[in-house]
């Protein structure tokens, strides 16, 4: 997750005199890369994830101060670091509860501190910290892909992770990250690594085969549905524009473990992109799963097709909608009245569909086992 603002105060508290005054909820925002801003001309060199730092000089007044983390919000900065006893004294309460409400850091550091050699010190440990998680990524991507090839990565997780302990893996999509350029797709990761709270040593992020990869460790499933469903209403409130889809996998022990804890991850992020649901647990998918851990997907897509082709072709000849009312159908045990609420279609014209639908497949649906496989046809081509 990079050099966090925690990781930050550990190493400033006592060295810069650093002191956290707002923005607890941002304690886990990992830094990119370090700014002086004296000006907000500088800001149109932020890329997310940086941490501001500033004497205060151009922001003298509150209302000065207050437009500054105004736009830091705005910029998904990492926090903001004033250096007090100059131009400012006094942090403003408004500034404070703003940087509360929005989990914006704010830190002080006093004007005795020399606030160059501070930047270049941080700096160094940013630059160092983003090399580690490259390695780390690297060692969690080759755990996933050649799990039996565990003297290979072990020795770069050992430090960072208890590789005995439980895994769990996060999927987190917009559904095009794969045909966006490298700079659009960096901005959206700074952006949702800023939305993710309560993280430090116990995840790491990284982008992986078209989506953002959060690897979870030793963290326990309230402590995970706490991140991420924080993480995915926070999501929805800053980033309207850009919906994600997030998909959670089982958990597991031991690294070796990290592969199949993807699979199903990956399984569930695709299946809340297919249906536009915000957040999707494999675990919670039911019959779904099956479905979802099927590697030959060309496969199902041909078994669910070649079953309901006869209706297909009838959809797309007459702009009917056969298949998605034999789906409610199948699924509401034959319930007539409950397809009819489900699609806010009138009850005769449910009546006429089904009675058609039997004539074009040829079939009464009169047994289990003929329902069940139009069910299982129905539920692939959802998939």
């Amino acid at each position: 997750m990079g050099l966090t603002i925690e990781d930050m105060l550990v190493v400033s508290k006592d060295k810069y005199r650093m002191e956290f005054l707002a923005g607890k909820k941002g304690w886990s925002n990992s830094i990119s890369w370090i700014l002086l801003i004296e000006d907000s001309m500088v800001l149109k060199d932020f890329k997310g994830r940086d941490l501001a730092v500033t004497t205060g000089l151009g922001f003298d007044s509150e209302e000065k101060m207050l437009r500054l983390v105004e736009e830091l919000v705005e910029l998904h900065a990492a926090g903001l670091v004033i250096n007090t006893g100059q131009y400012i004294f006094d942090i403003p309460k408004t500034v404070i509860t703003y940087c509360d409400e929005n989990d914006l850091p704010l830190l002080t550091v006093p004007w005795s501190v020399h606030i160059f050699d501070m930047i270049k010190d941080l700096s160094i440990r940013v630059f160092l910290q983003s090399e580690t998680d490259e390695q780390i990524s690297n060692a969690l991507i080759h755990a996933i892909e050649t799990p039996e090839a565990k003297g290979i990565y072990e020795k770069d997780l050992l430090p960072h992770f208890d590789v005995d302990g439980t895994f769990q893996v996060v999927l987190i999509s917009t559904g095009d990250l794969d045909v966006m350029d490298t700079v659009e797709r960096r901005r959206i990761s700074y952006q949702v690594q800023n939305y993710l709270e309560n993280i430090t040593h116990n995840g790491h992020f990284f982008y992986y085969d078209a989506c953002f990869a959060l690897v979870l460790n030793d963290v326990t499933i309230a402590q995970m549905k706490d991140i991420i469903e924080g993480f995915v209403g926070r999501a929805k409130r800053k980033l309207p524009a850009k919906p994600l889809y997030v998909g959670v996998g089982s958990l597991f022990y031991d690294v070796t473990s990290l592969k199949l804890a993807y699979e199903r991850a990956k399984a569930a992020v695709n299946y809340a992109i297919k249906n536009k649901k915000p957040l999707v647990y494999f675990d919670e998918m039911g019959f779904y799963r099956l479905l979802g851990m099927v590697n030959d997907q060309a496969l199902l897509k041909e078994m669910g097709q070649l079953v309901l082709q006869p209706l297909l072709e009838y959809d797309e000849h007459h702009n009917a909608e056969y298949v998605e009312t034999l789906r409610c159908y199948l699924e509401n045990n034959g319930s007539v009245q409950a397809v009819s609420e489900q699609m806010f279609t009138h009850r005769n014209t449910v009546i006429y569909r089904i009675n058609n639908i039997k004539k074009i497949l040829e079939t009464d649906l009169d047994t289990a086992q003929e329902r069940l496989k139009y069910q299982v046809a129905c539920r692939i081509l959802q998939m």
